[in-house]
């Protein structure tokens, strides 16, 4: 079955970096965008960042530029998140998702991840 599993969240203090792991498995990992998502509550589902698996092409969300790097393990079927200089306001559910579309967009994605919880403390 197809499976998108995130790790690597939990609290985090203001200032600080972490980086999130999503691991997938059941789907041809090269042929798929794969992106990352965050919702906060009472917020939108919003795109961060997207990788196309296959040949490495990156996007970012204009507000993601200069704090946020998306970076693939094709081996081992995984994408990475890094974050620096976390605020409060990154508080949210992250989640990864995976298109064969080359979009980094809520309705292209097709499987998701169950989501981790980032908490960042001020």
């Amino acid at each position: 079955e197809v499976q998108l599993v995130e790790s690597g969240g939990g609290l985090v203090q203001a200032g600080g970096s972490l980086r999130l792991s999503c691991a997938a498995s059941g789907f041809a990992f090269d042929a798929y965008v794969i992106g990352w998502f965050r919702q906060a509550p009472g917020k939108e589902r919003e795109a961060i960042t997207c990788i196309s698996a296959g040949d490495g092409v990156t996007y970012y969300a204009d507000s993601a530029k200069g704090r946020f790097t998306i970076s693939s393990d094709n081996a081992k079927n995984t994408v990475f998140l890094q974050v620096h200089n976390l605020k409060p306001e990154d508080t949210a559910v992250y989640c990864c998702a995976a298109a064969i579309e080359r979009l980094c967009k809520n309705n292209a994605m097709e499987y998701w991840g169950k989501g981790i919880l980032v908490t960042v403390s001020s």
